[in-house]
């Protein structure tokens, strides 16, 4: 199994900035995309950015230009950095890994993290 623990969330003004960080760890053979998606409340949970472990990233339409998806693949870590937030960046932020255990390395799974709130009120 591989677990993925974020932490970073919080309450932010219109405008400011955040940072989110997601830990995996457990009996991994290969982090192969690690990424973030956000649900708000009422709404569907949303991809927000990903990147793979060869570096490519992918942003949502809504945050390109506003929010940087960074890797460190040693620390098994993933990290997103949140500029020019909105209100409606509002949302709970879960982690996210298409990953590969050491015990079926043949078998790519869907690991999610519990979540944490991100809020943007003045």
């Amino acid at each position: 199994q591989v677990q993925l623990v974020e932490s970073g969330g919080g309450l932010v003004q219109p405008g400011g900035s955040l940072g989110l960080s997601c830990a995996a760890s457990g009996s991994i053979f290969s982090l192969d995309v690690m990424g973030w998606y956000r649900q708000a409340p009422g709404k569907e949970r949303e991809l927000v950015a990903v990147a793979t472990s060869g570096g490519s990233t992918n942003y949502s339409d809504s945050v390109k230009g506003r929010f940087t998806i960074s890797r460190d693949n040693a620390k098994k870590m993933v990290y997103l950095r949140m500029n020019s937030l909105k209100p409606e960046d509002t949302a709970v932020y879960y982690c996210n890994s298409k990953a590969r255990t050491r015990t079926a390395p043949w078998m790519q799974n869907d690991y999610w993290g519990q979540g944490t709130q991100v809020t943007v009120s003045s």
